[in-house]
């Protein structure tokens, strides 16, 4: 542990991968979480309560995850930090910024949602991140990656600013440390000197295995046996040296010399911040004794934890990728609840596998992920052509600015990243793809409402901020046969930046052993002739518009409906068409109503002087979407086809 003197912290081995987990601690009392109701009520026990309330809050967690599904590997790794965390400082006065939130279920049982928690990431239950409205023990509501030294930065500054006196503390994950946020934050913090706790939980995996320098660079700390020799032997020979000034000041220069040149902790002390670790993350006794005395050090500081993903469950531990997000499960067994009825593949397994097949034909097609390479389905692409697959890690901005590059020469990047995630690199979409006219292909994934992860992983956006930037080809397949069709014409046309979103849904209709085809680009398709209404749906909606208009005809009602697989350009052709032939159009998409496909429909109509035509437009309105499954989202926000038949039954019986 730390020497009270020096800040010296000795390093604690973590367990390797091939020894067996420690043995389950039994509570050998009445249960404790019962009785935990907020931090407050940790603050009486003793550290063999501690453990045993340790054991219970990870049974917990198992328990409920086992049941509704989320984020359990994150978690459990984090179980004996949360409890030093909220046994050393004083939550909700003392602020705890958590990146990535996922790892916060045992955050939240601890802080007065321990009753709730069992509606983890249900409609309207606990949400699965942190989130302010919930709790003021979250401090800030994070949900994506390399944000919580930024945040925790400005409170620390707001706090000198009012005068006031309190501790935050960051635990920032080292797949966070994958993103140049992060490392901006550190640069702004080390320079400002203001007291600023960084707790770098180090798992060696985010969500994929890191990937990149800074994963080598971490690991190195921990798996440097000459340095953890030479110290002990200096500290061993040291310590039999009569303790004076001059001794005491000899071992720690003596140390600080070795960790500078073999440790690569020398780069966040180069940052302006004092290093401390590596500490094992699972040590209760030692992270309170570690935490309590870093409360009086003053200036920005950096302890390295060592925890292991899935800790104290068998199943998570021995598969850190499946347990980081798990759909329902047998806790027993740690198998999937149940067989789940084989059907059509999702759209991410359309994506890769016909991405996989386009490469088989052309060497110049390549594929770029941000650390989601199971997420996206490119573990697929990746087996078959790994010269040719781009892990960039929690990179987005340089994940599409690579692709920029890439495309210059031309290869034929694809980018296939989660539709919220892209967001993060909206300069480079419009500085570096846009403006140049790039031919990079976007395959965004988890497009629409995702359900339980909510209002942070929505992708409901992207209609609007890509539909906005010059030269860009937005699309959505309506099923894996066009998803197969528009990626076929993506990589077939060398002139523009081409976007494919699609959504975490099964893909509906899908010819097996089908090529694609080259589409036409902007051109629509009419599926359904009508009288009186036309819907024009594109993407995900164009299967929840036929089905409307088959609710609707049931009553004797026929509406038109056009499947509009491109928002940008339009197919103006067809819209004049149908603009003529229908009274009333309605436009229906699964992205904010404000800029997306809607608007487009809008601003072209109006440019052909159409604009006193009836139009009406169905979409996600204006504003952030709770959490729950998609299906009750669909409902609440008027897009499942129920409510579009509803909606458009009630224009019928307005412009009869």
């Amino acid at each position: 542990m730390e020497d009270a003197l020096t800040g010296r912290v000795d390093l604690v081995r973590p367990r390797r991968s091939n020894e067996p987990a420690e043995a389950a601690v039994r509570p050998v009392q009445e249960p404790l979480l019962p009785h935990i109701n907020s931090p407050t009520d940790l603050k009486s026990l003793n550290l063999d309560q501690l453990k045993q309330l340790a054991q219970e809050v990870r049974e917990y967690v198992i328990e409920v995850v086992s049941r509704v599904g989320g984020h359990l590997g994150p978690s459990l790794g984090v179980v004996e930090l949360t409890l030093a965390l909220h046994k050393v400082f004083e939550s909700p006065k003392d602020k705890i910024v958590w990146d990535v939130g996922h790892q916060a279920y045992p955050h939240k049982i601890l802080t007065g949602r321990r009753d709730r928690f069992p509606t983890l990431r249900q409609y309207h239950g606990v949400s699965g991140f942190v989130s302010p409205a919930e709790s003021e023990h979250d401090a800030f509501g994070v949900a994506h990656a390399s944000t919580s030294i930024a945040a925790a930065l400005g409170m620390a500054a707001a706090r000198d600013l009012k005068g006031e006196n309190f501790h935050v503390v960051t635990v920032t994950g080292d797949g966070a440390m994958t993103g140049g946020l992060a490392y901006e934050a550190l640069n702004n913090a080390g320079h400002s000197k203001r007291n600023l706790l960084v707790i770098l939980n180090d798992n060696e995996m985010s969500i994929s295995p890191n990937v990149g320098a800074i994963s080598q660079y971490l690991t190195s700390i921990t798996a440097n046996p000459f340095y953890n020799r030479i110290k002990d032997e200096v500290k061993s020979i040291l310590e039999r040296v009569p303790l004076g000034e001059p001794v005491g000041e000899l071992a720690r220069r003596v140390e600080q010399n070795f960790k500078n040149l073999l440790v690569p902790g020398a780069l966040f002390q180069a940052l302006g911040f004092s290093y401390y670790g590596p500490i094992d993350g699972h040590d209760l006794e030692g992270l309170i004794s570690i935490l309590g005395r870093l409360k009086q050090v003053h200036g920005p500081i950096l302890l390295h934890v060592l925890t292991r993903k899935g800790k104290g469950y068998g199943p998570a531990e021995g598969n850190a990728c499946y347990f980081h997000g798990v759909s329902p499960f047998d806790a027993a067994t740690g198998k999937a609840a149940g067989s789940e009825k084989k059907g059509p593949p999702s759209f991410n397994e359309v994506f890769a596998e016909t991405l996989s097949e386009l490469a088989d034909k052309d060497p110049r097609v390549v594929a770029i992920t941000a650390a989601m390479a199971d997420g996206t389905g490119l573990v697929r692409f990746q087996e078959r052509h790994p010269g040719r697959f781009f892990d960039v890690g929690i990179a987005e901005a340089h994940g599409v600015c690579y692709a920029a590059g890439l495309a210059t020469q031309g290869i034929k990047p694809v980018a296939a990243i989660y539709s919220t995630f892209l967001q993060r690199a909206y300069d480079q979409i419009i500085h570096d793809v846009g403006v140049q006219s790039l031919p990079v292909v976007f395959c965004l994934d988890r497009a629409g409402l995702v359900g339980a992860d909510g209002p942070t992983h929505h992708g409901v956006f992207d209609f609007t901020y890509l539909r906005a930037v010059p030269n860009f080809i937005v699309s959505a397949p309506k099923d894996g046969d066009e998803l197969r069709d528009l990626l076929t014409t993506a990589l077939d046309q060398r002139e523009r930046p081409f976007a494919i979103r699609y959504p975490k849904t099964p893909c509906g209709r899908l010819t097996q052993g089908g090529d694609g085809k080259i589409l036409t680009i902007g051109s629509w398709e009419v599926l359904r002739e009508g009288e009186q209404i036309c819907l024009l749906a594109v993407g995900t909606m164009v299967e929840a518009a036929e089905k409307a208009a088959a609710i609707l005809e049931s009553s004797g009602r026929r509406v038109g409906v056009v499947n509009c697989r491109f928002v940008k350009p339009l197919d103006r052709q067809l819209l004049q068409e149908v603009r003529k032939r229908y009274a009333v159009l309605v436009t229906v998409e699964e992205n904010v109503i404000n800029g997306g496909f809607g608007s487009a429909v809008s601003e072209a109509l109006a440019e052909e002087g159409n604009s006193d035509l009836p139009l009406f437009h169905f979409a996600v309105p204006d504003r952030f979407v709770t959490h729950g499954s998609r299906n009750e989202l669909l409902e609440e926000v008027g897009l499942s086809p129920a409510r579009i038949a509803a909606r458009v039954g009630q224009l019928l019986g307005d412009h009869a």
